[in-house]
């Protein structure tokens, strides 16, 4: 007996892609809006219910389209809301998703590879080593499944989830393809039709990739910096080694120079380690490091796991380390721990990463 033909993911297509699959069948392009519509702004899987789609086209995609995201294996809620999907991607393995409810939004951060190849000193993914990169419809598919929990955006002015940040498992632009595609689908006014400020792309500091996008990507940029100088960052962030501070700054000054999704600042995000990069000393380092790199500071007071040994600041020692780049003139933000309860704080995610790769901390085979 002969194998049935696999079936397209429809989550595996950019709008673009989508279109031009529609017009290999035969069809307008605009067919593909209509899908987009369906997919991820009624939360539809089912071709029949699509009910502005002529019948013979349903029946067609019924036959050789499906529409798929990650299953949702474990469910948790932390005591402040922050809630933690674990989705299964196949082969044993997942990754995790993490929303956090505020006042004013929704904060959605995903995942876009099985494990991370930088393996950053204090991160919990990076000590869980690296498998493969995901998909675009293992990417946006978490958007999709948490949208099936928070709700989905059709008719509504405040949408279920208004932010996305990649910020969980993984370096983006070391899967850029497909990051790129679920950019499109965020973006999309089809789609989750979200703004470009309220997408943001956070980076080890991948500095070619980065000055490649300079004008091709257009979301927000957040920047995992963690010390001011290139001996401390080399032992924090393995890819400094390969692309050191300077570098990576004047590839960050390119992007937000032809953005308008950074409103002409990237994010510093700053992980602050208890006598580690947490010093008076460091804090003035790090003002004169920043001082032509028009940017806002997040500083994050380290969040423990069971595999580091770093420990978190005390509150005196963050608000000493916070009010020497204030009295800088910078903008800086204390971020409160979210979610550690069920380990969904920055730098928690672990997921279930089997058969590890080796780190190769490069971008060979990262193309635009």
């Amino acid at each position: 007996m002969s194998e049935q033909p696999q079936k397209t993911n429809l989550m595996n297509l950019s709008p673009r892609e989508l279109a031009d699959f529609c017009v290999s069948l035969g069809e307008k392009p605009f067919r593909a809006q209509q899908l987009l519509r369906w997919i991820y702004q009624f939360g539809v899987t089912d071709f029949e219910q699509m009910t502005n789609i002529k019948k013979d086209l349903r029946a067609k995609l019924a036959q050789t389209c499906e529409i798929r995201a990650p299953e949702i294996v474990t469910q948790q809620k932390s005591e402040d809301g922050t809630m933690k999907w674990a989705l299964d991607i196949g082969g044993g393995q997942m990754v995790e998703t993490v929303l956090i409810p505020e006042e004013d939004r929704n904060t959605l951060c995903i995942s876009t590879q099985v494990g991370c190849p930088v393996g950053c000193a204090f991160c919990r993914t990076g000590y869980s080593g690296f498998n493969r990169n995901l998909t675009l419809g293992e990417i946006i598919g978490q958007v999709w499944r948490a949208s099936t929990v928070a709700g989905f955006s059709h008719n509504e002015e405040h949408k279920p989830i208004s932010n996305v940040v990649m910020m969980g498992m993984g370096e983006p632009l070391l899967n850029l393809r497909p990051v790129m595609g679920a950019c499109e689908i965020l973006l999309s006014d089809y789609a989750f039709a979200l703004s470009k400020r309220r997408v943001t792309i956070s980076t080890s500091g991948v500095a070619p990739i980065i000055k490649k996008l300079a004008g091709k990507l257009d979301v927000a940029l957040a920047l995992s910096l963690h010390a001011p100088d290139d001996a401390l960052r080399d032992t924090l962030v393995p890819l400094n080694k390969k692309y050191p501070i300077a570098e990576v700054l004047d590839a960050v000054r390119e992007y937000i120079a032809k953005s308008n999704a950074n409103c002409g600042r990237v994010t510093i995000e700053y992980v602050l380690l208890d006598g580690v990069n947490d010093g008076l000393d460091q804090a003035r380092a790090l003002a004169k490091l920043l001082r032509d790199v028009p940017c806002k500071i997040n500083l994050i007071p380290f969040n423990p796991h069971d595999s580091s040994d770093f420990r978190k600041p005390s509150g005196n020692r963050v608000e000493r380390f916070y009010q020497v780049l204030y009295d800088a003139g910078y903008t800086v933000i204390k971020r409160a721990t979210r979610g550690d309860d069920i380990s969904a704080a920055c730098g928690q995610l672990a997921g279930q990463v089997k058969d590890r790769l080796k780190a190769k901390n490069g971008i060979a085979s990262v193309q635009i």
